[in-house]
């Protein structure tokens, strides 16, 4: 074993890597990056050293030593060493660090920490378990920073916190007391500390019982990063290190020195020296490859990519996609590679042909990019073809989803032709088929498979594309399919399918002419009116309850022709109305009481016609039929004088409800009386409230001032000068005239009235007002 030890290495506050060794009474200092170099010799032996973390400055060179005392070493300005003790009587001094201004250090009893700004020793922590030797079991000190100091001694750990005292408290005291912020116990005995960042890390020596034998032997030392709480503490990793000759090493054997600033860790043993870092995301990640976590292993590169060196995003998602292909999980690895590969089109193509052959083209195909990038037309057309030999379904949906654009849309085509000779019918491919027809605008190939399809989206197409020259010749197999769809649509499009060329393709199905014909008549009366008189026809042989309506709506249709038609049907009700529409009402009375029997239409058919000579025939007709005595007396009575009637009955005629007839034409009666009694009261009343208000209007005076004008010779009505006599007329109509201007009246016609308003009409220009000055 070696007689050097060394001490300490460290980055010191001035940023500079220190290296430090003491061999019996020789101290040697040398920069480990920089030609920096001391050494002295001393006439004591030395076994500890600690220097002032700025000793590369002249102003701080500055150590101390430790032995049975701590004494203090200062160059002079004589460049000679000057010697201090700071402590001694307490055993031999173990263990020295010091940071900023303040030196701490452990002997037998204890820990002190020495302020050397004050020279003051400013705390004394005691040591905690007795029982153990301190040479054995020597104490492991490291600051944390300038005021927090780490003791870790047996199985103890204590933080202490180095603080201000108040100026009021400080009297005799030191200027700074100590505080232990916390203090927990660990499970092995404590060989070094290292503060990582709020953590710690404990370097531990640890005994196992021999299951064997029951006896005590030395395990592999521990590595141990923990989290200090204020009465215990939690185990964040532990790592057991193997090193040469642990079977015999002691706890004061291990040493842990560490680098600030390279977060570097020395594990120093008798025969080793193990050198720990701190894990990065490159180690993260490796772990996690190895344990084949490579989800995890994907998301911490892909959170951390500014900080990974070793690692690349692609080649992780890459080896994860393998790893997912290896163990069969196709689809999983399939919907991985939208993130991974991303717009790397050669990485996309490569990918597919890989699944091509473990034979998991449909897998990877619902992940295929469809824009950016755009892959080669080959790719998709490959994929497209394995769907045609085996999913029908599949290849129908590929074909909807992708863009028409994606692929050779010929090759497509020609390769569903082949699939329909072996399964003309199939409705998927024949849908299939139509939809790539669309993509190649060969809209009257797609059109006449969904006419055969009896599809729902055809008129859509049809609109979308405007293909109405295409469906000249089809408009048969769209009514077919759609009547009342397709007549909207020719009846909107009526400047690029005319009327007549959707008739004349409908010449020899009537059934739907006469659809197509009614709503082009319920739209507009006047439109077909060249078809009307085919209408006729049609309604009789496919719609009578229309044919009526339609009768009464058209003003077109020749009414001989409808005649004969509705008589060869005999249709009575539509010819009743063309007989009495003909001016033969009659005849159409006549049809009304012998082939309808119904005196109430006969009756409502009468009054339309308000034609006495028909409530005569009505009479004669009904003259010796009880029945329709009783409906013409109930109904007849504002209409045609009751006696008329009452006179012809036969004596001894029984009349149903004779009774209840004949009172009711009285209670008619008495209300035409009463009505004829009302009307008159109310005439009377208004005439005189009429009068009355033409008096009250009459008696109002009519403001006369100078704007007025004589409506004769158009000069002011009122005189300039006031004082001279004038005279004047107003008339209720508000003309004025002088009355030297209006003409003198005659003997034969003394009143006077207004000349303007007497040559419209006479009144109501009579005088109401002269006046005299």
């Amino acid at each position: 074993m070696s007689p050097v030890k060394i001490n300490q290495v460290s980055l010191d506050e001035s940023g500079e890597h220190m290296g430090v060794c003491a061999e019996d009474g020789k101290v040697q200092v040398f920069g480990l990056y920089s030609g920096e170099e001391f050494h002295e010799t001393f006439d004591c032996p030395i076994k500890i050293i600690a220097v002032h973390p700025h000793f590369v400055r002249s102003s701080c060179k500055q150590f101390v030593t430790g032995g049975k005392k701590l004494l203090l070493f200062e160059r002079s300005w004589m460049s000679r060493w000057k010697s201090s003790v700071l402590h001694e009587g307490e055993g031999n001094i173990r263990s020295v660090k010091w940071r900023g201004h303040l030196i701490a250090w452990a002997n037998n009893m204890g820990v002190k920490i020495f302020d050397i700004t004050s020279k003051q020793r400013i705390t004394n922590v005691p040591r905690d378990d007795i029982s153990l030797r301190p040479d054995m079991y020597p104490c492991s000190l490291c600051w944390k920073d300038n005021v927090t100091l780490i003791i870790g001694w047996g199985t103890s750990v204590k933080i202490c916190s180095v603080k201000e005292r108040h100026a009021s408290e400080m009297r005799d005291l030191p200027s700074r007391y100590v505080e232990i912020v916390s203090q927990f116990e660990t499970e092995f005995y404590i060989s070094g500390l290292a503060p990582l960042c709020d953590q710690l890390v404990v370097l531990s020596y640890v005994k196992e019982v021999s299951e064997k034998t029951e006896r005590e032997y030395c395990a592999r030392p521990r590595l141990d990063i923990i989290q200090p709480l204020s009465e215990t503490c939690e185990e964040i990793s532990s790592d057991a290190l193997t090193v040469r000759g642990f079977q015999e090493n002691e706890c004061r054997d291990y040493h842990l020195e560490y680098s600030e600033g390279e977060s570097l860790f020395y594990i120093v043993s008798p025969r080793d020296v193990v050198v720990a870092k701190e894990r990065d995301q490159d180690d993260h990640i490796d772990w996690l490859l190895e344990k084949k976590k490579y989800e995890e292993a994907l998301m911490a590169a892909e959170i951390s990519q500014k900080n990974i060196k070793r690692h690349k995003i692609l080649d992780i998602g890459l080896a994860y996609i393998n790893h997912l292909v290896a163990r069969g999980e196709y689809d999983i690895a399939a919907r991985k590679c939208q993130k991974i590969l991303g717009k790397n089109a050669a990485l996309w193509e490569y990918e597919v042909y890989k699944f091509k052959e473990i034979g998991q083209l449909k897998a990877i195909s619902p992940y295929l990019p469809r824009g950016d990038p755009v892959l080669k037309p080959l790719i998709y057309e490959m994929i497209l073809h394995e769907f045609l030999e085996s999913d029908y379904e599949g290849f129908a949906t590929l074909i909807r989803e992708w863009p028409g654009d994606l692929y050779n849309n010929s090759v497509i085509v020609q390769a569903v032709r082949d699939h329909l000779k072996k399964d003309s019918q199939n409705r998927t491919l024949l849908k299939t088929l139509a939809e790539l027809y669309t993509y190649d605008k060969n809209y009257g190939n797609a059109l006449e498979i969904y006419l055969t399809l009896r599809h729902k989206d055809v008129f859509q197409l049809i609109h979308k594309h405007n293909l109405f020259s295409s469906i000249k010749d089809k408009i048969v197999l769209l009514m077919d399919f759609d009547s009342e769809k397709a007549v909207d649509m020719l009846l909107d499009n009526e400047d690029k399918i005319s009327i007549k060329k959707v008739v004349e393709e409908l010449e020899d199905r009537p059934e739907l002419q006469h659809v197509y014909l009614h709503k082009l008549f319920k739209r507009d009366h006047h439109k077909g009116q060249r078809y009307h008189e085919k209408q006729i026809s049609l309604y009789a042989e496919f719609d009578r309850p229309n044919l009526l309506p339609f009768l009464r709506d058209s003003i077109h249709c020749p009414l001989e022709k409808a005649l004969e038609i509705c008589q060869q049907r005999n249709f009575v009700e539509e010819t009743v109305y063309l007989l009495s529409r003909m001016g033969n009402s009659r005849s159409a009375l006549k049809m009304i009481m012998e082939e309808l029997h119904d005196v109430d239409k006969a009756i409502e058919f009468a009054k339309e016609q308000d034609d006495a000579e028909l409530w005569e025939d009505l009479i004669l007709y009904s003259i010796d039929k009880p029945p329709f005595i009783t409906g013409l007396l109930n109904n007849i009575g504002t209409h045609v004088d009751p006696i008329l009637l009452i006179h012809r009955i036969k004596e001894g005629m029984e009349i149903p409800n004779l009774r209840d007839s004949l009172v009711k034409i009285l209670q008619d009666y008495n209300l035409q009386i009463l009505l004829r009694e009302g009307c008159k009261k109310i005439l009377v009343a208004d005439s005189l409230s009429l009068l009355k208000k033409m008096h009250r209007t009459q008696m109002k005076g009519i403001l006369v001032d100078e704007e007025n004008i004589c409506e004769s010779c158009l000069s002011p009505i009122l005189p300039s000068d006031a004082a001279k006599p004038f005279s004047m007329v107003v008339f209720h109509c508000r003309h004025m005239f002088h009355k030297e201007c209006l003409p003198v009246p005659s003997m034969t016609s003394p009143a006077q009235f207004c000349n303007i308003c007497s040559a419209k009409h006479r009144g109501p220009g009579s005088a109401i007002l002269e006046m005299k000055k």
